[in-house]
């Protein structure tokens, strides 16, 4: 009994350290520190129901454990930045391996039969486990739980849930492994099986994410490669036609010469006019210094043009911007994009996309408003918009949401007057 307690109380003090190292904190260090402790005292003290008190009733056992396990993923979730799939993910992981350690150290204790080996052991299987653990996968679930292109852990909580029953039932309830040490061999494989599972899931995760980074810069280059075959294809023609208009000047010169010896001043001025008409028909616009972020604005609101939608625009981007060209550019992208469709389909008089950018040595500015028609469903979480088109979409406002998080910025929306707004602000 005296083991027993022991080994318990080592297994919440190292599950809660795990939670504490493995999620990405909503809180300070030290709160988040001040919790987990909380959250160990919570779980640890009714160790003497089930062990002390009451140590022969099942119901007893299997009420305070339910208790532990509720009080456990909750204080994960708490505690988490995102406070979603992932962060439970995480929380049910590390409750399979502190339950993976005290396992082992129960096999020490059946093997050996001495006390302080075995709690030794417990000890020692424990460090070794965490260390390797913070060692090898710490950054990458820190990175995961950050990234916005996986939302949906919740299929994959089942994979660690299955795990804990399957160990509870081998190890611990109706029967422990004192009473049947024959099935030491089956969960020393089922341990095994958890770990490769563990890295199958990782490998997973990753390329899915790998695979979602490259869809995205595939359409970023797309898009720009598009607006640079456009933009060639206007400075082609403009300098076609204004090789025209440079052969025809000699014209223009004698036809104005002999309307000035006539005294027609009004025909010489629907001349200049025309000259002047064809001259800036044929001017490329250059909305800012950024040639990569000028290329993408050209292709969007050249799409916008032929969907017949009005752009109002304020834009002041510096040629050297502090942060990656084409993330902001596929920022802007995203945004126009997503305003694009929200007014596409509305009447002629709510075509209307107002543009405000503004990126300077100090700070940045991205105001968007359009008009809209349909609802727009905000998330509960985020206060962002919410796809309705399905679970392949609203990656673009998630890779916004993202590139506002890399930069410390802060982004918002809003409805007002029949109008969508939103805004992105940082201040370097």
């Amino acid at each position: 009994m005296y083991y027993k307690n022991i080994s318990y109380t080592l297994s919440h003090i190292f599950v809660m350290l795990f939670m504490y190292l493995f999620i990405a904190r909503r809180y300070s260090k030290p709160k988040t520190a001040a919790i987990c402790i909380a959250s160990f005292f919570a779980i640890t003290i009714p160790n003497v129901l089930k062990l002390n008190i009451f140590p022969d009733s099942r119901l007893c056992y299997f009420l305070v454990t339910i208790y532990q396990i509720a009080i456990t993923q909750f204080t994960g979730l708490f505690i988490s930045r995102n406070r979603d799939s992932k962060a439970l993910f995480v929380g049910l992981t590390a409750s399979n391996y502190v339950i993976a350690g005290s396992i082992a150290a129960s096999i020490i204790h059946i093997c050996t039969g001495n006390l302080y080996l075995c709690i030794a052991g417990c000890i020692v299987t424990h460090i070794i486990l965490m260390f390797i653990l913070y060692c090898k996968i710490r950054d990458i679930w820190i990175h995961y739980q950050q990234e916005e292109s996986m939302n949906n852990w919740w299929k994959l909580c089942l994979i660690p849930v299955f795990f804990y029953c399957g160990f509870s039932c081998f190890a611990f309830f109706p029967y422990t492994l004192d009473d049947h040490p024959e099935s030491i061999p089956g969960i020393v494989m089922f341990i095994i099986v958890m770990f490769v599972s563990y890295v199958i899931v990782l490998q997973y995760v990753s390329s899915e994410s790998q695979r979602t980074a490259i869809y995205w810069q595939n359409m970023l280059y797309e898009s720009y490669i598009k607006g640079l075959e456009n933009q060639y294809y206007l400075v082609e023609q403009s300098e076609k036609n204004l090789r025209i208009l440079r052969h025809d000047m000699r014209h223009y010169s004698g036809l104005i010469d002999s309307l000035l010896e006539q005294g027609e001043y009004n025909e010489i001025k629907k001349i200049t006019e025309h000259i002047n008409m064809v001259t800036d028909g044929n001017k490329v616009t250059k909305y800012c210094n950024n040639m990569v972020v000028n290329t993408m604005l050209s292709c969007m609101i050249e799409k916008a043009y032929s969907l017949a939608i009005k752009i109002q625009h304020d834009i002041v981007i510096s040629k050297e911007i502090p942060f990656d060209n084409y993330e902001f550019a596929m920022v802007i992208a995203n945004l126009f994009d997503n305003a694009i469709n929200c007014v596409k389909d509305s009447i002629t008089q709510r075509k209307l996309i107002d543009v405000k950018i503004h990126c300077k040595n100090d700070h940045l500015l991205i105001h968007i408003k359009n008009a809209y028609e349909k609802e727009i469903v905000f998330d509960s979480g985020t206060g962002l918009p919410k796809s309705q088109n399905g679970k392949n979409h609203g990656f673009g406002i998630q890779s916004v949401q993202a590139f506002s998080d890399k930069i410390g910025g802060n982004l918002g929306c809003y409805c007002e007057d029949g109008m969508f707004h939103i805004m992105l602000y940082a201040k370097f």
